[in-house]
């Protein structure tokens, strides 16, 4: 019962635990971004990022944070925190900080929203959008992806963020100096009638008793107060949201200047139409993988004519390889294990037993593994195929003893097995302490050098550990079952004499073992012993 209860908790530790090709070595950090438009470099750096940087203070686990202000008005501050720290908990404690200098920053960076987020260091995979028939440019299909996509995949369970190389259409105004002048107009009150007005209104309902003639008649927003701010014809391209003057052919305005719709990004710098998932923290990366691809197929039937995604960067197929080859080395082990036991036990019977050991012991490190938080990956693969030849021994031990005592004393299987427990009981709990001490002091170094070895040496730590309770109260338990009596018999068949070639060659040097025979035909040694 112990056996199976140990079998069922590796069972079920095996659907949930991460699969990586590497464990996770980079320490955990915190992203902040924000973004004050029209700002420059050095702007940005005064009057945002510092001012974040200085109620950066007194969080646990804190070794150092760097910061970026560019002059497209984005600054980004990203925290990194010692390994082991709670990434949920650095979260929060960021979050706390942070709202201490929201109140510090200029209006137009709270308006936009700052975002605090887990950083990740790699992506998981690169999702590409391509226009097969030109009907759409990297702009358009950027506008798409950020308004259709990206709230379905970044929802998606297992991805901590996605990245869009792009971004939504916004709508850039052009200012006439001249007419400014002669409306005495400033840039600031231009702004504020545009705030002002650009107000979405409520349809309302027709026919009610309270009903406005704003309410029954306007039907989309306004950019001004003039009669020729009305719905109109609006431009060819579906993905153009804007709406024309009838008399100019632009964006209506109060006549200090025109609009453009442009890509916010079309002025600072090219963009490429494709966007990056981040792994979140202990998820899945096949799975995560997977799921991305069927929504991808899923949310294709509804593209825009023309329109297909691609993947031109993924890192799991390098995962499912190496996982599969190191589970095939696992299985290979298995097998020449069963074949050397067989080959000296010389007992079909005595060697099922140590290898029904190998799969219970192997199951319960997988729950050990996700007991502590770590994922399957090619270390600890690695460590459980070196460990499959160190787990035996202890079954060897027990059923070794077992047959002798059978063989010597003439006991039964019963007998035999409770007499040969109280004699190595005390060897076996020895050799698993002996084993482990080698293996012990590489899971307490420091650093990322230590979190490889960590999980490499506790899975051989914790498969020796089960080697042992296994050979205490499931190998026992087998030997009185599987073996039989033993009873004189001559078998003279090649595999019979095969057998009796092996113990007389094993007896032999086992009884002489200082005896060697020179050329002379003397013996050398403290004393001749007959061979």
């Amino acid at each position: 019962m112990i056996a199976i209860a140990i079998m069922l908790m590796g069972i079920l530790s095996i659907t949930t635990l991460p699969v990586s090709q590497y464990p996770a070595i980079a320490p955990p950090s915190i992203s902040i971004s924000a973004t004050y438009s029209g700002a420059s470099a050095k702007t940005v750096e005064d009057s945002v990022t510092q001012i974040i940087e200085q109620n950066m203070t007194s969080l646990d686990g804190l070794m150092y944070f760097s910061s970026t202000s560019d002059s497209n008005g984005d600054a980004s501050l990203t925290l990194t925190f010692e390994n082991g720290t709670d990434i949920d908990t650095a979260q929060v404690q960021v979050q706390n900080k942070l709202s201490l200098a929201t109140a510090q920053l200029p209006t137009e960076v709270t308006k936009v929203g700052i975002t605090v987020s887990k950083a990740s260091s790699s992506f998981l995979m690169v999702l590409g959008f391509v226009s097969d028939n030109d009907s759409m440019d990297q702009y358009d299909i950027a506008d798409y992806v950020v308004s259709d996509l990206y709230d379905t995949l970044s929802r998606l369970k297992g991805v901590g963020s996605v990245q869009v190389f792009g971004a939504q259409y916004a709508l850039r105004i052009w200012l006439d100096p001249g007419k400014l002048e002669t409306y005495r107009l400033t840039v600031s009150d231009v702004i504020s009638a545009i705030q002002a007005q650009n107000a979405q209104v409520a349809v309302g309902e027709l026919g009610a008793p309270a009903c406005s003639r704003a309410t029954t008649e306007c039907h989309d927003q306004c950019t001004g107060p003039d009669a020729d701010c009305r719905p109109v014809q609006a431009d060819r391209n579906p993905f153009h949201h804007r709406r024309l003057c009838p008399e100019t052919g632009r964006h209506c305005t109060r006549g200090t200047g025109l609009t453009e719709l442009q890509h916010t990004q079309q002025v600072q710098r090219q963009t490429r139409h494709r966007g990056c998932h981040f792994l979140a923290t202990g998820a899945n990366a096949l799975e995560t993988a997977e799921r991305i691809k069927q929504t991808i197929l899923e949310l294709e039937k509804n593209f825009p004519q023309g329109l297909r995604a691609v993947v031109p960067y993924d890192t799991t197929p390098f995962v499912e390889v190496s996982i599969k080859g190191v589970v095939q080395t696992l299985f290979e082990a298995i097998v020449l294990v069963f074949l050397v036991m067989y080959l000296f036990l010389q007992n079909l019977r005595a060697t099922l037993i140590p290898t029904l050991a190998v799969p219970v012991v192997l199951l319960g490190t997988f729950g050990v593994l996700a007991a502590l938080g770590y994922s399957i990956n090619m270390l600890t693969m690695f460590a459980m195929v070196l460990a499959i030849g160190l787990l035996v021994d202890d079954a060897i031990v027990v059923v070794e003893n077992v047959e002798r005592l059978m063989s010597e004393e003439k006991l039964s299987p019963l007998e035999a097995t409770q007499k040969s427990m109280g004699q190595i009981t005390g060897a076996l709990i020895g050799i698993g302490l002996v084993l482990s001490s080698v293996f012990v002091p590489m899971a307490f170094m420091a650093g990322s050098t230590g979190i490889i070895y960590r999980q490499f040496s506790i899975t051989i730590v914790a498969a020796m550990a089960l080697s042992v309770i296994v050979a205490l109260v499931f190998t026992p338990a087998l030997c009185v079952t599987l073996l039989k009596q033993h009873t004189p018999q001559h078998d003279t068949r090649p595999a019979g004499r095969a057998s009796r070639f092996l113990r007389y060659s094993t007896r032999t040097l086992t009884q002489a073992p200082h005896a060697i025979r020179p050329a002379s035909g003397k013996f050398l040694g403290d004393q001749d012993v007959s061979c």
